[in-house]
């Protein structure tokens, strides 16, 4: 077998460096986690839902903070300085992990979601708000269990760079599931929120110590020693 790699820059291609994997300094503080719901309706059970993860995350030690969406504008309909826009990247930025929560509507996830998901761009100066996260996915349903939203919003979790993790949450006829105090009624379905934040902490304490090395991509790498070059071979004309 030839084993030449002629196109491959072997500089920008170190060694796995086990060490900045495995034995990186480990933060401290609560794990962040900012939680996104897709609807709203005055009793939204996205939202309900997604507040019977945050306090489960809450328990297991986390920071929380939930996004409202009321008077965020459509994506492309306002500046990006507006309040509510600055609000959301401020927390996406601050944030080390997310929940989405969505209704399945049209057989997809709502609007309301994805432009929540639209204003978040890929990077903002240095900064990649979302790149290397963990992401946890939810979905509520009208009727019979459907996973139409929550494999939509895996998408474009890969799509935003984010580490969505394998469980995932979707609640069959919701309306059913939560009592008159707006609380989730014991159930299997209960059972699997408890699963899917457990989940979400353990990765993203196992992750986000790492996640600079772990996002670090070859591409990018030969990309900025050719721009460098460039502009070393520009001052020396």
């Amino acid at each position: 077998m030839n084993t030449a790699l002629p196109n491959l820059k072997t500089e920008a291609l170190p060694p796995i460096d086990r060490e900045r994997l495995v034995s990186a300094p480990r933060a401290a503080h609560a794990p962040r986690f900012l939680l996104l719901y897709g609807s709203l309706r005055a009793r939204s059970f996205s939202r309900l839902a997604l507040l019977e993860a945050e306090r489960i995350l809450r328990l297991l030690g986390a920071d929380t903070r939930v996004f409202d969406p009321v008077g965020l504008p459509l994506p492309d309909g306002a500046e990006e300085d507006h309040p509510k826009v600055q609000e959301l990247r401020e927390l996406a930025t601050w944030s080390e992990g997310m929940v989405w929560s969505s209704p399945e509507r049209h057989g997809a996830m709502t609007g309301i979601l994805k432009a929540q998901i639209d204003w978040i761009p890929l990077s903002l100066g240095a900064v990649r708000p979302t790149q290397g996260k963990t992401l946890a996915v939810m979905q509520v349903c009208g009727g019979s269990q459907s996973f139409n939203a929550v494999n939509q919003m895996r998408i474009l979790g890969r799509w935003m760079r984010m580490l969505t993790i394998p469980n995932q949450s979707s609640i069959p006829k919701a309306f059913l599931e939560f009592d008159e105090e707006d609380r989730m009624k014991p159930s299997a379905y209960y059972n699997r929120i408890v699963d899917v934040m457990e989940e979400l902490v353990k990765f993203t304490l196992l992750t986000r110590d790492a996640a600079a090395y772990l996002t670090d991509r070859y591409s990018e790498r030969v990309e900025s020693a050719e721009e460098l070059s460039r502009r070393v071979n520009q001052r020396s004309l």
